[in-house]
């Protein structure tokens, strides 16, 4: 009998145990962008939702301005389930699943509202979202970096001779790289939190970032002239290891999935509210030069760098034939993409 107690005390302790474990599994969630950034925000609307509604089953610790690692060393941890998810800027994670490069193309997207129509569009995400899980990652959802600008050190910029010879600081992604030689500049690859420093000692000269990044994190200090160019919007993709996601329940999924609408819907909205005020702010310290482009110049880019559509569109290839893809299955990914635009335009 005493035998049973103990036994039965024993499997009461495991079975407890088990239940605290399970109630407080946490995870980790990382973010390159600084903690007022409208993304860092975001990720922390993610985080509350997802505890809410697993009655904290499943919690979520939010590591913002590259704590964890520069982006690509997040998207290699998330790979190998070293780290939970993060937000991956598409030309970072471009160079682990080739497909989301296209979402970089200069000038690809005719305005904000048709871009995220696009970007909703049920087909267009599952055709890029399938291209995730033999990567070991999966995509459930969207993050935002703003439209990405210019500042320099030297000159107005207005048009596309007007960067000829700049050495200036790209993201680690084939698309800016490719674009920017393309415009007669010379790029050069570097981790964000080197920037600052290499503007500084003239290792660089210019470097492209949404305006409103720039200005939180000090650019435009050393920077005196800024050009509102809006060429890329920079999307990130939230993604979550695989074996981690197929440890979730279905239920458990869908509340991923709900805060991952939340999370985008948080971020915009963010950034639409914050951009006007970094605007204002500029204008009044009277330090930096903002340049807005009119339609006309805006033009004069646009067919500039064209040849880098051709490039990409043979580089990334084409979807699948499988039938669940429609009318799309064999089609190249950009024509996919030109085809949603003109759709929702």
């Amino acid at each position: 009998m005493k035998k049973l107690l103990f036994s039965c005390t024993v499997l009461s302790l495991i079975l407890s145990f088990c239940s605290v474990s399970f109630a407080e599994r946490k995870l980790k969630l990382g973010v390159v962008a600084p903690p007022s950034h409208p993304e860092v925000l975001a990720g922390q609307a993610f985080a509350d939702y997802v505890k809410e509604k697993t009655n904290g089953e499943i919690q979520l610790d939010v590591f913002p301005m590259g704590t964890l690692g520069g982006e690509r060393s997040m998207a290699e941890q998330v790979q190998g389930g070293t780290l939970d998810m993060m937000h991956c800027t598409t030309a970072v994670l471009s160079n682990f699943v080739p497909e989301v490069a296209l979402f970089d193309l200069p000038f690809l997207w005719p305005s904000r509202e048709v871009a995220y129509k696009v970007l909703a569009d049920p087909e267009f995400f599952k055709i890029f979202a399938d291209a995730f899980p033999q990567k070991g990652l999966v995509m459930i959802g969207y993050g935002e970096n703003e439209f990405r600008d210019i500042t320099n050190i030297d000159r107005e910029v207005r048009l596309p001779e007007d960067v000829k010879g700049m050495k200036i600081r790209v993201m680690e992604s084939p698309v800016y790289l490719e674009t920017w030689k393309t415009l007669g500049a010379s790029p050069v690859p570097m981790p964000f939190p080197e920037v600052y420093n290499a503007l500084q000692q003239g290792v660089i000269n210019a470097q492209e970032n949404p305006l409103m990044t720039s200005v939180m994190v000090k650019f435009t200090e050393v920077c005196p002239f800024a050009t509102k160019l809006d060429y890329s919007l920079q999307e990130t993709i939230q993604m979550v290891n695989i074996d981690l996601w197929e440890s979730f329940t279905p239920e458990q999924q869908q509340i991923f999935r709900e805060a991952a609408e939340l999370s985008i819907k948080v971020n915009r909205e963010g950034s639409a509210k914050m951009m006007p005020g970094i605007i204002d702010k500029l204008k009044a310290e009277g330090k930096v030069k903002v340049t807005y482009l009119t339609p006309e110049e805006r033009a004069e880019w646009n067919k500039a760098v064209q040849p880098v559509y051709a490039t990409f569109e043979e580089k990334v290839g084409k979807i699948p034939n499988k039938p669940e893809y429609g009318k799309y299955a064999g089609m190249t990914y950009l024509q996919m993409i030109q085809d949603k635009v003109k759709q929702y335009q």
